[in-house]
């Protein structure tokens, strides 16, 4: 069994710290400045952070000042997610230094442009599946549909350094991962996975250790950390195998 890694969520709407259930905007919390909870969640000794721009993922406006200012400050690894689809956000997003872009999965409805960008990137990009069942299910977008296998399948062949596997209905529902669909899609490709949403327990970290030596490589944790179901330093632990 292998480490996990752990990856903060930091989501920015309008310059303030969120957390949304389900991914709907009509269900969200305050959590204050991002900065701030980046430097508190930094100091239990992450190596990442999962960065987003809410405003971007869902056109409603953009926050990459606030952001950029963000990731030359801190001196971890941040992953970059939120309304990365074009040619113009991809460009924004590699300005600010990150260490990772995560593709959102609305650019999937284009994915010539997306292989393009993993063949020209490499393992600064990651790609996002957001999923209902088992079709793709983008958040800020009316399209959905596309059959995830069928997608995997494509950008495997692409060279994808790496997948972003959400379950939307458990993300900051904090009703546990949707293991099965983890298994399932890590049963189907050798590409690694970072796992999203619905953890609420430290016994759901535990169950994602499992899966590691399958491909699941790391997990975003969002929701459970703000409302205090455990605490960075206990998940940390319990993620080294402690």
């Amino acid at each position: 069994m292998k480490a996990l890694e752990i990856l903060p969520a930091i989501d920015v709407k309008e310059g303030v710290a969120i957390r949304l259930v389900k991914g709907e905007l009509d269900n969200q919390s305050k959590y204050g400045d991002p900065l701030e909870i980046a430097n508190e969640f930094i100091k239990s000794g992450v190596n990442w952070i999962h960065l987003v721009d809410l405003d971007a993922a869902f056109s409603l406006g953009e926050n990459s000042e606030r952001l950029a200012l963000i990731i030359k400050t801190v001196n971890v690894k941040v992953q970059l997610s939120g309304g990365i689809k074009d040619e113009q956000s991809l460009n924004k997003a590699l300005a600010t230094g990150c260490a990772r872009i995560n593709i959102a999965t609305s650019a999937l409805d284009n994915l010539d442009w997306v292989e393009s960008v993993i063949q020209k990137h490499g393992d600064k990009i990651c790609v996002s599946l957001d999923v209902k069942g088992k079709v793709l299910s983008p958040r800020g977008s009316d399209k959905s549909g596309a059959d995830l296998f069928q997608v995997i399948t494509r950008l495997d062949k692409a060279g994808c350094a790496r997948y972003v596997l959400t379950d939307v209905n458990r993300d900051g529902a904090l009703n546990g991962p949707n293991l099965e669909l983890l298994k399932e899609v890590s049963d189907f490709t050798k590409t690694p996975i970072v796992a999203s949403g619905g953890v609420s327990s430290l016994n759901d970290v535990k169950a994602l250790m499992q899966l590691t030596n399958q491909g699941v490589e790391g997990v975003i944790i969002g929701k459970a950390l703000y409302t205090g179901a455990f605490t960075l330093d206990e998940v940390l632990a319990v993620a080294k195998g402690g």
